[in-house]
């Protein structure tokens, strides 16, 4: 059985204890306690996945549709793309190699005007599935483009373009669910209660994995294993104590109550670089809040170690450290007798041997300058493992966020920027934004030519 671990040998360095640990543990028995509530009550439906049953049948049930397309255009942004992008470089990462002639995925997850019209100018429309994916069905981002695709498709396509798309939205509320049911157009649920940030693993994830052929099943197998001893009636203090999750948030914890106040995450699986992208959001979005939380910083092996980790290694002592890793990973090609002298210790071995040295020079390094630092380590590249790791941060967070005394589940500074985006538009119904908005657009400028 391929094994997972966290190394916890270097965690404590610096100015941290390990009695800090034992300290939080004095939460555990109230919080053991909060959980089991949040979960009774549907609260954290990534942990339990009770949407799974409904989320098999229905990706069953689309699938042969899906598959009879060529291109996806997904539509989303924030928690509704990275997750997404992730799962793809980890297991299609065919479709950026040279000469790839199968399925593409194309996520617009910006307000990028001159990439949408060249990606509209030049796919076929016709073997194009556009994928609308927003849980309050009111993304000004998303619905903006929807508004161009849907012209788009109309053109190229005349009543037959609501057979191209599908909306991945609320339920029961929302303009997308208006529009589903106007149109009879395909759509898929966001389960209640379940935020961008943590839905990669429902349709918003695994509509786009199904497409591509990765085994979301396995990616649903692997998240349940990691939530299943805390979903069980007997879940008490001492499982939750004993919990992965619960030792990376109480060390997470000590590491901002010690002025550590940034957490790499260092990530020395290339494939699996892009899930950096998408802890940092759900660690930013659910901890950044009353003051309190941690900047999130991904960190990509060995690239980074070129051209970040000086700051790391000499910088401010203000970094803890998540270091990804596994130790079976591609060895590709064998370097040649023929090696001038200089570089003769390469003679023979295979070119991924590099990669793992690397890997373990820079963890030493981290160490040695006394960096606290958790090593993330997985037994293979695969599907299950990653469900593994997504569900592993994701509770983690949660339980930070608690230990924090903060709410990890809202975004409430996240709908200011929305707010004044929308006065500027025009939108009715922001006159306290407008006002803002004239007083900071009418200040005094001070600008300076470069």
């Amino acid at each position: 059985m391929t094994t997972n671990t966290l190394d916890w040998t270097s965690a404590w360095n610096g100015r941290l204890s390990q009695k800090d640990e034992q300290r939080h543990a004095a939460r555990c028995e109230e919080l053991a306690t909060h959980l089991y509530k949040e979960l009774d009550d549907n609260k954290l439906p990534f942990i339990n996945l009770p949407y799974r049953k409904q989320l098999e049948k229905e990706l069953l049930e689309h699938d042969p549709w899906l598959q009879s397309f060529d291109h996806m255009l997904l539509l989303g942004i924030g928690g509704s793309a990275l997750g997404t992008r992730a799962l793809q470089r980890a297991f299609y990462p065919e479709q950026d190699m040279p000469n790839h002639t199968g399925k593409r995925l194309w996520i617009s997850d910006n307000v990028d005007a001159g990439t949408f019209e060249e990606w509209l100018k030049c796919l076929p429309t016709e073997k194009t599935v556009v994928v609308v994916i927003s849980k309050s069905g009111g993304t000004i981002e998303t619905i903006a483009q929807y508004f161009v695709v849907r012209e788009w498709l109309k053109q190229h396509l005349g009543d037959a373009w609501t057979d191209h798309i599908m909306l991945i939205t609320d339920a029961n509320s929302g303009y997308l669910r208006e529009e589903v049911n106007k149109l009879g157009a395909r759509s898929m649920p966001v389960p209640d209660n379940l935020g961008g940030r943590y839905s990669v693993l429902s349709a918003v994830g695994l509509v786009p994995a199904a497409f591509l052929g990765i085994d979301w099943k396995a990616l649903l197998d692997g998240a349940m294993s990691v939530g299943d001893s805390l979903c069980k009636r007997e879940c008490s203090k001492h499982t939750l104590q004993n919990h992965p999750s619960w030792k990376i948030a109480t060390w997470a914890k000590t590491l901002m109550e010690e002025d550590y106040n940034i957490l790499l995450f260092f990530t020395y699986i290339p494939t699996w670089a892009s899930f950096g992208d998408w802890f940092a959001q759900l660690w930013a979005e659910s901890l950044g809040k009353d003051g309190k939380g941690s900047t999130p910083l991904p960190a990509k092996g060995v690239t980074d170690q070129h051209s970040t980790q000086q700051l790391y290694l000499g910088g401010p002592r203000d970094k803890g450290c998540l270091y990804l890793t596994c130790p079976n990973q591609p060895e590709g090609m064998t370097f040649a007798d023929d090696l001038p002298e200089k570089w003769n210790y390469l003679r023979g071995e295979k070119f991924g041997t590099l990669l793992q040295a690397e890997a373990l020079g820079s963890r030493m390094a981290l160490t040695q300058t006394e960096t606290p630092l958790v090593e993330i380590k997985v037994g293979k590249t695969t599907e299950t493992e990653a469900g593994r790791l997504i569900a592993l941060l994701e509770t983690a967070t949660v339980l930070a966020g608690w230990l924090l005394e903060i709410n990890p589940l809202n975004q409430p500074h996240v709908e200011l920027g929305k707010r004044l985006a929308n006065a500027r538009l025009g939108a009715s119904g922001y006159d306290e934004e407008s006002k803002q908005l004239e007083h900071f657009l009418g200040r005094e400028p001070d600008i300076q030519e470069f």
